[in-house]
């Protein structure tokens, strides 16, 4: 049974999160390395801590990277360079056409807390209940082209979409609205739907202890026989750090067996890399941007908009955030991807004296006083103060605000009150999946007040991202997804900044298993 520090509210996690860091790294000394048994735990980082494990709900990417362990979707992601699918929960899966999957279930997989075996109804259950609008999910827009899920038997049904849709095999099956829960135990629950305390898991893992702010523990279970049984680490500590270069430090004390590192620390690091030790890099599929709330009342102006907007120098950005080791972003859409643009259409440096002359047009040359808010990240916070730089150039007078993960993942979350109201200028950064449909759902009309902080309300760009993901021409969608970015940047809302890269760094005691973009996966992790 879970223990009980699992049973903490949303409200109660926000309070704890005010330790931040320090309470992260503290977590990391003493007591917690002393207890490892030789070689059987796996210590590693996520940058917050989880809040939502539901995965119709969950806030951010760590919380999908726990899932991962602790549920199975019918197919998931594999490790290496390139990216693909392998089955998991699905013993036998096949699309036999445009709109039909028909699957099978594996007869080894079993729900924790005495809720017997995985079922075709379970599958029915979780793919239908994000789709539903009555459940509100942020997530529904992962199965837009489901119609329904046929059930054929205990372990076997049929997948039915209403229309093709492109990303099917590489965002939604393998990924966090893949994942299956357990129709019993959810139905069981107030509401229908749950956050820190699944009521029943069925992966190799299940969570053990969770000190908020500190560590999340998860523990191999006894008796398990599905997909990656027998793991070679029977404990996984993980700690949530906010700060890369707080868990490099972590991991150089020996504190860690594996974290992501600062791009700005890869030189000194590739100089004077430990023994023990191995640096690698991967290309990211995250997106950094500036964003600008244009239902904020001084930022309603298209004119305050674009003057900020051109104000930026992303150059500058890149050199004293990253020390000139990240590329420039084009768009939301990475290189490699279908998309992705060539350049931008605001040139990478600005352009201040077209800046001064919109303020003067909308009727504020003498400038205004403004607020940058930012997650508490030593990047951003260099890259907020390159922002509060240009916009003085200007004359405009910003104000930088930085604020914990539990305070800033709900800011623009009109669900959580109206903290949106006051936002103005965000910089933010956004994990992604493979397909630039993942890229562009988050800034529909209908994220409006959920994900999408800008508030950038445009019917077009709604309705062209609807229909790329029903084209399979891999040409036609490219268009389509270029376009919509030269919307974005039209809006005055957006300054994309860069996709940074992904350096990981491990010890020469484990194989670690990562995606091509460097994502862990936790639960394939072996020792040497």
């Amino acid at each position: 049974m879970p223990n009980d520090r699992l049973k903490l509210s949303r409200r109660r996690f926000m309070e704890t999160t005010a330790a931040g860091v320090a309470g992260s790294t503290l977590a990391m000394t003493g007591a917690s390395v002393g207890a490892q048994e030789a070689g059987d735990t796996l210590r590693t980082r996520n940058y917050s801590d989880i809040q939502v494990l539901d995965p119709g709900y969950i806030l951010s990417a760590p919380e999908s990277d726990v899932n991962a362990c602790l549920l199975h979707g019918l197919v998931t992601v594999t490790a290496g360079d390139q990216w693909g699918w392998e089955n998991e929960a699905a013993a036998e899966i096949d699309q036999v056409d445009d709109t039909h999957i028909n699957f099978a279930l594996r007869d080894d997989i079993g729900w924790t807390n005495g809720f017997g075996a995985m079922t075709a109804e379970d599958v029915k259950y979780s793919y239908e209940r994000i789709a539903d609008p009555e459940m509100s999910s942020p997530y529904a827009e992962d199965w837009s082209a489901l119609d329904r899920v046929d059930v054929h038997d205990e372990r076997s049904g049929t997948i039915v979409l209403k229309e093709p849709y492109a990303p099917l095999w590489t965002t939604t099956m393998p990924a966090g609205r893949g994942m299956i829960v357990c129709k019993a135990a959810v139905e069981s629950l107030d509401g229908k739907r749950y956050e820190a305390e699944p009521p029943a898991v069925s992966g190799a893992y299940e969570i053990t202890d969770w000190q908020p702010s500190q560590k999340l523990t998860l523990s191999a279970r006894q008796g398990y026989t599905g997909p990656h049984a027998n793991p070679d680490f029977t404990t996984i500590e993980i700690y949530p750090i906010i700060d890369e270069q707080a868990a490099e430090v972590g991991f150089l004390a020996g504190d860690l067996d594996v974290t992501r590192v600062p791009i700005t620390s890869v030189p000194t690091l590739m100089e004077s890399l430990p023994e023990d030790a191995t640096l690698v890099q991967h290309p990211s599929l995250k997106y950094v941007w500036m964003g600008i709330n244009r239902d904020n009342e001084a930022m309603g102006d298209i004119r305050i908009r674009r003057a900020i907007q051109h104000a930026v120098n992303v150059n500058q950005i890149l050199e004293a955030a990253y020390f000139g080791l990240a590329a420039p972003a084009n768009g939301i859409i990475p290189p490699g991807l279908v998309g992705h643009r060539p350049e931008p259409l605001v040139p990478y440096e600005g352009n201040p004296e077209y800046a001064r002359q919109q303020l003067e047009e909308a009727g504020f040359g003498s400038g205004f006083s403004c607020r940058i808010d930012t997650l508490n990240k030593a990047a951003y916070t260099a890259a907020c103060q390159v922002i509060q730089a240009n916009l003085a150039d200007i004359g405009i007078d910003a104000e930088i605000n930085v604020h914990d993960p539990g305070v800033w993942w709900t800011m623009g979350d009109e669900s959580s009150g109206e903290d949106w109201k006051s936002l103005q200028i965000l910089y933010s950064r956004f994990s992604s999946q493979p397909d630039p449909g993942w890229y562009t759902m988050w800034f529909t009309p209908q994220q409006v007040g959920v994900w999408n902080w800008e508030r950038f309300n445009n019917p077009d760009f709604g309705a062209l991202h609807a229909e790329a993901l029903v084209t399979m021409d891999p040409s036609v969608r490219d268009g389509m997804y270029r376009s919509m970015q030269d919307m974005m940047e039209e809006s005055g809302c957006y300054r994309f900044i860069t996709h940074e890269f992904e350096p990981t760094i491990y010890r020469n005691t484990i194989v670690p298993a990562l995606t091509p973009d460097g994502r862990m996966l936790w639960k394939r992790f072996m020792k040497a």
